[in-house]
């Protein structure tokens, strides 16, 4: 529940400052008749990202075992790539957002209100459709027949409208930056158990071989329906019997992903700007 809860968090926050930021500049700079198109906006995000999330749960419940499993392991594969992006460009844009935002939003605005609505869909909307492909990922990997996967990506959701709403009253303040670099490092952490499940998909379907070459098993050990079991399944999307091929992805992604994230960022140095020469 918590790497679920982790996500809703994570997305949720980033698409929370988004409407933040579009709001409050244009609240700031008296433009209130330009709040309606973006609410229009941010609702066909909404609706696109939930539609998404549907349409990948119900329409995959059609499908064989075996294209069940592909679609899963394919989807999760993508969902990983896309997340890892996501976590990357937010710790390199991070402290930028507000002046970008502003950028494209001066533009829209010289351009009418259907500009407007596409700023604030295409602002909101990459976020939903990301976050609803990650959280199907990973609630197809944990899922063990309960809600709670789904409930800890409502209470991450809800807990990012909240923050989202104490940041736009300057009730909250926190450094963002450190923030996503915290919860982008958890979240290559999560993202690694969704990828090695997701070739457990693939393996099942027959897509990679080795299904039954394991690489442990410490099931005796390590109870799949215990408590702590359970607990590890939730968070890093353990599993105690593994195949070799689970194993390799799982590292072969988390350290060098992990350990690129965490290496200090580079600061580009620009030339200096020669001055004009006096007449």
């Amino acid at each position: 529940m918590f790497s679920n809860y982790l996500i809703g968090l994570r997305e949720g926050l980033e698409a929370s400052l988004v409407v933040c930021i579009l709001i409050a500049y244009l609240v700031k700079t008296g433009r209130r008749d330009a709040l309606k198109p973006i609410w229009i906006g941010i609702a066909v995000a909404i609706l696109l990202a939930m539609g998404f999330g549907c349409a990948l749960e119900f329409g995959s419940q059609e499908l064989t075992f075996e294209a069940q499993e592909a679609l899963g392991g394919s989807l999760s594969v993508i969902a990983v790539g896309l997340v890892t992006w996501m976590v990357f460009w937010m710790r390199r844009t991070a402290r930028h957002l507000k002046s970008e935002l502003h950028g494209k939003l001066d533009a829209a605005l010289a351009m009418g209100t259907g500009a407007l609505v596409a700023t604030a869909f295409l602002a909101v909307g990459r976020e939903g459709l990301e976050t609803a492909l990650f959280v199907w990922a990973s609630v197809h990997a944990a899922s063990d027949g309960t809600p709670r996967p789904l409930a800890g990506v409502a209470l991450g959701l809800l807990t990012a409208v909240l923050l989202g709403w104490l940041f736009y009253r300057g009730a909250l303040r926190i450094n963002l930056a450190k923030f996503f670099t915290w919860t982008g490092g958890m979240l290559v952490v999560v993202a690694a158990g969704v990828l090695a499940y997701g070739f457990h998909d693939l393996q099942e379907a027959g897509w990679v071989p080795g299904l039954r070459n394991l690489a442990f098993d410490i099931s005796g050990t390590i109870e799949p329906d215990s408590w702590y079991g359970t607990l590890l399944k939730g968070v890093f999307n353990f599993q105690p019997d593994p195949t070799v091929i689970q194993v390799s992805v799982w590292l072969l992604y988390l350290i060098p992903v992990m350990g690129y994230f965490l290496a200090p960022q580079r600061v580009r140095s620009t030339p200096p700007v020669e001055q004009p020469a006096a007449e």
